[in-house]
């Protein structure tokens, strides 16, 4: 308890000094800046990406898209936009689900902690490697992961799937993969869907995951937003409408996920597992066709 409690105190005090470094930066163009046509749009779009974030699906991949069909903000300018416009909703999500969900302590701080130093020090390697073969691999990573949940709710596959903790072997394995995860976010590839696969393969109650995945991003969002508000490299107006329309979508979605019944939570994993598998597959095909143009190789 007096763990939680810590990272709670952690994840708020971050928050306020984002909020704070955000409106310094701001303060003197923000409402000029805001007071133009579209704003709702903008808060609708962080609505909805907030809201499936919280049930685990991740609010980058579907942002982007909406982004680029709607062409609302400039390519260059996309990721910065999506780390300072979804940070307070993460924070949020971060606040409620390790204060909410009872996760043993060691597997919460050393899954926490490992994706944390994955992403800040297993990113060089990972980097190196080429994008398209690491979509490839986790996208197949997860359709396999995705059978195997199925497999176990039909009770093919034996299931502990009612654990809180991990110990032993297990917790090895998770805390490994977590830092693979971690490190693996410094490419675009989300967290959030190979950690809800992850817990649940290892017995794990899938709800066990939220508080997990929240958390790691919690720590880790704001500290890169800051860097994006600093160097100017984000759209002010459409970060500010994914804010404001995701804090409530987080607060809606929060409850929806503590009283789904554990059969639902499973089936969740698996689509929103096949969800990114897809996505991931989908963008390693327009790599290759993006280099086949430039007549570059993509492995």
């Amino acid at each position: 308890m007096k763990i939680a409690v810590a990272l709670l105190a952690a994840i708020a005090l971050l928050g306020t000094f984002f909020a704070w470094r955000w409106f310094c930066a701001e303060r003197r163009n923000a409402l000029l800046r805001v007071a133009k046509p579209g704003g709702f749009l903008r808060a609708g779009i962080g609505f909805v990406a907030n809201f499936f974030d919280t049930l685990g699906i991740g609010s980058f991949a579907p942002t982007t898209s909406i982004f680029k069909l709607r062409r609302l903000v400039s390519d260059e300018l996309i990721p910065g936009t999506l780390n300072v416009g979804h940070t307070l909703p993460t924070l949020i999500q971060g606040l409620i689900f390790i204060g909410a969900v009872e996760v043993g302590a060691l597997t919460l701080v050393s899954m926490l902690g490992t994706a944390i130093l994955g992403a800040w020090f297993g990113a060089g390697a990972v980097a190196k490697m080429p994008r398209r073969k690491i979509q490839i691999g986790m996208g197949a990573a997860l359709l396999v992961a995705a059978v195997l949940t199925v497999l176990m709710i039909v009770n093919w596959l034996p299931s502990g799937g009612t654990a809180l903790q991990l110990s032993g072997g297990l917790l090895a394995v998770a805390v490994a993969v977590n830092f693979i995860l971690g490190a693996l976010m410094t490419l675009g590839i989300g967290l959030y869907a190979p950690c809800l696969v992850l817990v649940s393969l290892l017995g794990m109650n899938p709800i066990a995951a939220f508080p997990i995945m929240m958390g790691s991003c919690a720590f880790l969002m704001p500290v890169a937003a800051i860097r994006f508000v600093r160097e100017q490299k984000y759209d002010l107006r459409a970060a500010l409408g994914l804010t404001l329309g995701g804090i409530p979508a987080v607060l809606i979605a929060a409850f929806v996920v503590r009283s789904l019944p554990l059969l639902w939570l499973r089936w969740l994993v698996v689509i929103v597992a096949v969800y990114t598998a897809v996505l991931m597959l989908v963008s390693s095909r327009r790599v290759a066709e993006s280099a086949a143009v430039r007549g570059e190789a993509t492995l």
